[in-house]
Parts: structure tokens; C-alpha cells; sequence
């Protein structure tokens, strides 16, 4: 199980819901995924009307929480004010804090993000915030509060998989009591396996199923490789050596003279 904010989930695939070629298909790969959680943009559910209505049936037909995310925000004012517009819509303190410091690789702004944290954590939000893989920058996070902290494997949309692996790897070691959660760069099942084999809580993508030729099908070998890459860490992998090592013990190996 893991833990958000007190919530238990038995799925640690969180799961997008947007780019999809239909919303049919849309819910095809989130009950394939067997995720529990998925992302919502504010923008989305708020774009009026009869399509923002049925957008919202079809995420109830799915009996999943929800947790909206301040997609697209470039400040702590904006990325402020669309949490508590998605508090009162979603009717939920949680909230996916996104505060985009760089148009084209759509790294986080750090500083902004602190600081957007600290306000909706004293308003009595519930924080996932996205941010890099910087162990400062997360240690201020849960030094403020988040018990739930969201580092990127690679840029949004990159598919790049996990980039600084030592990074992530020194975030689980150094934070042991925050749910960590892999969000964003993760292109292949393998990717996500390889962020649960380091211990990580969970992990959150949507282009790389939603993009996918099938979608329902991706979403199912995400899910097969979150719940491997789990079961290895716990299981307790092997670590890696400089030299080789025989699987066949070499003591008691027979051995023949050649006879002239």
C-alpha cells in the first residue's frame, strides 16, 4: 500500500488524463492501468459547457480520486490562485503543484514552487508538488510540510526515462518518511520499473500511454512493470559488481588430467 496524505491505495500507478485520442479510449486505459489517482487540469475541467460537464462524468464513471494540478502556471500567484478555484470544484484538499519556470524543457521553478507551497500549505492544502531532482529544493518541501514530493525522471514529454539516477536515488535515501513519486520523463514500462526498483513510492505519466498506439494496452504494461519494480525492491536486489562472479562454485569442481 501507499500512503497520500493519510489515504492508503493499493495502486502505485498514478495516472494523466489528458491527450488521449477519445475520451472513450481515455477510460479504457485508466481501468486498464488499474490506477487509482489521476491528474486534472483545471483548465480542462473549467473549458465550459456541455464538454467540461461530460469530461467530469466520464472521471466519476471511473470511481477514482482526482487530484487537480496547476498544469501551466508560470507564478506563484497564478499557480496559487488555480488551486483554490480547484479546491471548490473537485471538492478536495489535494492539489499537484506545478509552477513552470522555463517555456522550453518546462523545468519547474524551484524558488517560485517553495514558495507557492508554503501558501497553499498554511491554507490547508494537501501539496504534491512537482519539482526537479534536487535534494535541497525537497528538503525545504518537506521541511514545510509536503509529505508527498514529486521529482521528474526527465523534462515533461521527453520519454528520456530516468536521467540522474544517483538524484532520485539520494532523494529516497535522504527521505525516508516523505511518499516520493517519479513524475514526468518516464517513456518505456522499463522506465517506471527502474523507479520502483530504487524504492520510490510510486509513479505518475500520461503521454507516454496516451500517445501510445494502443493505449489501453500501454497502460496495462505499466501497470505489470510498476508491481515488478516493486516487488524487486522488496524482495532486495542484488547489487552491482566491478568483477565477474561465478554462479557455479569453483571448490569440489571436477577436473580430468589428460592421460599420454
Amino acid at each position: 500500500m501507499v500512503d497520500f496524505y493519510g489515504k492508503q491505495f493499493s495502486s502505485r500507478l498514478l495516472i494523466g488524463t489528458a491527450l488521449y485520442p477519445s475520451p472513450a479510449i481515455m477510460q479504457q486505459a485508466i481501468r486498464a492501468s488499474g490506477a487509482e489517482i489521476v491528474t486534472v487540469s483545471l483548465r480542462r475541467e473549467s473549458s465550459g459547457g456541455r464538454i467540461g460537464n461530460a469530461f467530469w462524468e466520464l472521471i466519476r464513471e471511473l470511481g477514482v480520486s482526482v487530484l487537480p494540478n496547476t498544469a501551466g502556471c508560470r507564478s506563484v500567484r497564478e499557480a496559487v490562485t488555480t488551486a483554490q478555484l480547484a479546491r471548490e470544484l473537485f471538492d478536495t484538499s489535494w492539489i499537484k503543484l506545478e509552477v513552470i519556470g522555463d517555456d522550453e524543457t518546462l523545468q519547474p521553478d524551484v524558488v517560485g514552487l517553495v514558495e507557492a507551497a508554503a501558501i497553499l500549505l498554511k491554507d490547508g492544502f494537501d501539496v504534491f508538488p512537482y519539482c526537479t531532482e534536487d535534494l535541497t529544493v525537497a528538503l525545504r518541501l518537506r521541511d514545510l510540510g509536503c509529505r508527498v514530493i514529486m521529482p521528474w525522471a526527465a523534462p515533461i514529454g521527453s520519454a528520456r526515462g530516468i536521467t540522474n539516477r544517483d538524484a532520485l536515488k539520494l532523494l529516497r535515501v535522504r527521505l525516508p518518511e516523505v511518499t516520493l513519486v517519479v513524475d514526468a520523463g518516464l517513456g518505456a514500462p522499463s522506465h517506471a520499473a527502474a523507479a520502483l526498483e530504487l524504492g520510490y513510492d510510486a509513479v505518475l505519466l500520461n503521454t507516454a500511454i496516451a500517445k501510445a498506439a494502443d493505449p489501453a494496452a500501454m497502460a496495462k504494461a505499466f501497470r505489470l512493470a510498476v508491481d515488478s519494480g516493486r516487488i524487486a525492491y522488496d524482495a532486495g536486489l542484488m547489487g552491482a559488481r566491478d568483477f565477474a562472479s561465478p554462479s557455479t562454485p569453483v571448490v569440489g569442481t571436477p577436473f580430468w588430467h589428460a592421460v599420454s
